[in-house]
């Protein structure tokens, strides 16, 4: 017998190439999949969401986050505290399963139902089977990228990822390359070619540092740049490298929050708008950025339009247009999720695409009264907001409050966060809760 629900009466934004937005529309799932989307749709004996006063959308899909660091979110005035090379040695299993779990479960809550998590820390096949436990009991479509931490060896990394499988439907692998150098990319091209090989994507760093301009030029000399590879950060990627990555089909993620908190630039946004390369956002680091994607979409719209203003204030003329909110809330769904190599599953509501839909509250005072739907998404509406999150058709926050064990969570991240901090030998006002 095949499972329904039917989302009822809400203004529902697709935001998919073949299905239109809907001032106000149902939304009917079966069987975890979207089945139609119009007026008047019969319940069919569905589970019944009243959508009344609400926005409903796709889900949000973060792009790249290093879910392991969770333990220390927020921590980013701390300077060394937060170094990965300083907490990250001492991760047993279990505290990455810690880690994992409560990150995953902070990113469901904030209305994400996608996240690729760039794993680098694994150090065995106990902490890579305790990751990936995570990932089923967190109940998010996931892209799992395992790869060695930086204090071990490459080889490490990539025998990592091809002797793992997923532990659950929802997550998917992809392969995590290591530095790239652009005058020997062939030290990575082993990793890349095997990946491709396997059907898997590869995800990469690029651009973060002056130093490394030549990494793309590289990889394209390499041809290793291709449509299967998703490439982050790239704050100092110029021109040419840019209309490199155009010519090949690769995408980009951007953690804006993150770069700009990391001092790594500002994201190459408009760059990437010209030559229309599939742009998606990510939360990267939560010791220095919010775990959220609303944050994200405000961060990158808001580098966008300051960086046109400070051209035009210079005395630029023929600027590009702004940033609008239609392109940037695209970034966080449908752009999302090609770069995450799911567009043809989820990061739209359309009939066929897996049913991971947020519904989102506009009768609070935070947004109400609501003049556009789209610009009240990206640029009033926060996690607060967030009332229903449903994952594959399963509903998996619901008013608002997340449908798990969530005090178990709390306490499993909150003695290893102890632990490891011990361990590490962080100092402890750091993680007190100093107020001063």
């Amino acid at each position: 017998m095949s499972e329904r629900t039917l989302i009822r009466g809400g203004c529902v934004l697709t935001l998919g190439d073949r299905t239109p937005n809907f001032s106000q529309a149902d939304v009917l799932i079966e069987d975890g999949l979207v089945t139609e989307v119009g007026n008047g749709l019969r319940s069919r004996g569905a589970e019944v969401i009243d959508a009344r006063d609400t926005i409903v959308m796709p889900g949000f899909v973060d792009t790249h986050r290093h879910v392991w660091k969770s333990l220390f979110r927020n921590l980013g005035d701390s300077g060394a505290a937060v170094s990965a090379d300083v907490f990250g040695p001492h991760y047993q299993a279990d505290d990455l399963y810690a880690a994992t779990l409560i990150g995953l479960l902070g990113a469901l809550e904030a209305g994400i139902t996608t996240v690729v998590d760039w794993s680098d820390i694994q150090m065995s096949s106990q902490h890579t089977a305790a990751a990936l436990q995570a990932h089923a009991d967190a109940g998010i479509r996931s892209v799992f990228v395992p790869g060695a931490p930086s204090w071990s060896s490459d080889q490490e990394r990539h025998n990592a990822t091809y002797e793992i499988s997923a532990r659950n439907e929802l997550t998917t692998l992809a392969y995590g390359a290591g530095t790239v150098d652009g005058t020997d990319p062939e030290t990575e091209a082993d990793g890349w070619v095997s990946a491709r090989a396997s059907g898997l994507r590869t995800h990469a760093h690029v651009g973060r540092s002056p130093e490394r301009r030549r990494e793309i030029s590289g990889l394209a000399r390499s041809g290793l740049l291709d449509a299967t590879a998703t490439l982050v950060h790239g704050s100092h990627l110029v021109a040419s490298d840019l209309d490199l990555i155009a010519s090949a089909g690769s995408l980009l993620s951007l953690t804006p929050a993150s770069d700009m908190a990391s001092g790594r630039g500002v994201p190459p946004i408009q760059g990437l708008i010209d030559r229309n390369i599939d742009t998606g956002l990510g939360v990267d680091d939560e010791a220095v950025a919010p775990g959220d994607i609303f944050a994200q979409m405000r961060a990158a719209n808001s580098l966008q339009h300051a960086t046109m203003f400070d051209l035009k204030l210079a005395g630029k003329a023929g600027l590009p247009k702004l940033l609008n909110t239609r392109q940037v809330i695209k970034f966080a769904t449908s752009g999302g999720a090609r770069v995450a190599g799911l567009g043809k599953v989820t990061g739209s509501i359309e009939a066929g695409k897996q049913a991971d839909i947020i519904v989102l509250r506009t009768d609070r005072p935070n947004i109400h009264p609501i003049n556009d739907p789209i610009g009240a998404v990206v640029w009033g509406m926060d996690t607060s907001n967030v009332d229903v999150v449903l994952v594959a058709g399963k509903i998996v926050v619901h008013g608002g409050s997340i449908q798990a064990d969530v005090d178990r969570a709390r306490k499993a991240a909150t003695d290893s966060r102890q632990r490891v901090a011990e361990a590490s030998g962080m100092v402890a006002t750091s993680l007190s809760g100093d107020v001063r």
